[in-house]
């Protein structure tokens, strides 16, 4: 494992970054195992409501089946592979298993941002202009946003994952985290990773503020037809469309941005790893229940799946 160009590393070293301590080590475990079957279960749920209720056949629930998927998808890159980790009592990932989980991290993550966004534009549409809504959000626009929302977030991580790959690796490599996060693993190169960082930052910025920008231009414009419903009771039902929605973007936007803000300030790999939890594990788990339950139409889709 000689440092160089093209070096082949066979196993990185990945930390818990939750916790050192043995004896905390069964403690999470337990926690973690809950909170992905919690997760898997949820979002199952949620995709077999939509697909087997024909009223639920509308582009709304198309997209949030969708991002049912990718939570899980998203979940499932790191829990798994900790879980293992803890389990076996060894905290070994080789060198393809840590390029392989951060370009599928990297995807869903990216994924969910244009997701999230794709249904921000749909609440737009439907509140802003309600009478074309079904000509404009048809089967083939819906299924197009969708998929080129896949191919872009496919080509995303993949640039990441090569610009990684041209990096040189010394021995002896730790990652101080639960799982081989895209900025982890550049600061490990032993050689010039000047590029990776340019690369990283500014797609960060462009994928997370540009489609952040749309949705809040997305709301502004609702909250603007929503103000101009003369009656209460129109106002309340148009809100209530996209209170779902709306929330799960804060929990997103927000754990988001407090991981990354919080670490930069914190200058601590703990700090990092414990924050990340909010967004790779807490927010893919609460959005079912922020669905189901401010939502009557998923409530009563599931009451008829099991009432079968």
């Amino acid at each position: 494992m000689e440092p160089g160009n093209g070096t082949q590393i066979s196993e990185f070293l990945l930390l818990l970054g939750l916790s050192q301590a043995l004896e905390l080590q069964p403690l999470i475990f337990g926690l973690f195992l809950s909170m992905y079957l919690i997760t898997v279960l949820g979002n199952l749920l949620i995709i077999l409501a939509v697909s087997s209720d024909s009223q639920l056949h509308t582009p709304m629930y198309f997209f949030l089946s969708n991002l049912s998927l990718v939570d899980i998808c998203f979940t499932s890159t790191t829990i798994p592979k900790m879980l293992w980790n803890i389990q076996t009592k060894s905290k070994v990932i080789n060198y393809e298993g840590c390029i392989t989980q951060m370009y599928f991290y990297t995807l869903f993550a990216v994924l969910d941002n244009f997701i999230l966004t794709v249904m921000a534009y749909d609440r737009f549409v439907a509140i802003c202009h309600p009478l074309h809504y079904m000509v404009i959000m048809n089967p083939r626009l819906c299924g197009l946003l969708v998929l080129v929302s896949w191919i872009m977030s496919a080509m995303v991580s993949l640039l990441h994952s090569l610009m990684v790959l041209r990096l040189s690796f010394c021995s002896d490599l730790e990652i101080p985290h639960f799982f081989c996060e895209l900025n982890q693993v550049i600061q490990l190169a032993c050689s010039d990773n000047f590029l990776n960082n340019i690369l990283m930052y500014s797609s960060a910025g462009l994928l997370g503020g540009g489609p952040l920008a749309g949705i809040l231009y997305s709301y502004s414009k609702i909250l603007s037809s929503i103000c101009g419903i003369p009656s209460a009771q129109g106002k309340y039902k148009a809100f209530s469309t996209c209170a779902s929605h709306l929330s799960v973007v804060s929990l997103f936007y927000g754990t988001s941005l407090g991981v990354y803000l919080g670490s930069t300030a914190a200058h601590s790999a703990q700090s990092s790893a414990t924050a990340s939890v909010m967004y790779t594990v807490v927010t893919p788990m609460l959005n079912p229940f922020i669905y189901s339950l401010r939502n009557n139409d998923i409530k009563r889709a599931l009451q008829r799946f099991f009432g079968r």
